[in-house]
């Protein structure tokens, strides 16, 4: 008898997972957060940006948790609300300090995608 290999079931279940999806999106913002030099124009900016970008994930938990259809839309409206905010933050840090431009824009990207799927929840619901 052979064993099979793990399954990367796993990885593709977690691609699908939103909490797990905006937790690492948060991880990701932090982790990036720490690279970028602390000056009067970039404190600010990384303030703002840690803030929206854990935001995302904490508020699809709390409407992974609501009490209503109500609440659940409202709170999906937020994530929405905070992943667009992420990618302002974003483009502000980039333009800020160009040597994180690659970085910037690849957490970009995933708050772009972010927003995109909880447009679609949000329409939906």
């Amino acid at each position: 008898m052979s064993k099979e290999a793990p399954s990367s079931n796993t990885e593709s279940k977690n691609a699908f997972d939103l909490e797990e999806r905006t937790a690492i999106f948060g991880e990701n913002v932090i982790r990036f957060e720490k690279t970028i030099p602390h000056s009067a124009v970039t404190v600010p900016l990384i303030s703002q940006i840690v803030r929206s970008g854990t935001s995302v994930g904490a508020n699809y938990c709390e409407a992974d948790d609501a009490s209503s259809k109500k609440d659940f839309k409202q709170k999906i409206g937020i994530c929405r609300k905070e992943a667009r905010e992420t990618k302002h933050w974003l483009r502000m840090i980039a333009a800020a300090t160009p040597e994180h431009k690659v970085e910037a824009r690849k957490l970009w990207q995933e708050a772009k995608e972010l927003r995109l799927i909880f447009a679609a929840i949000w329409r939906k619901s």
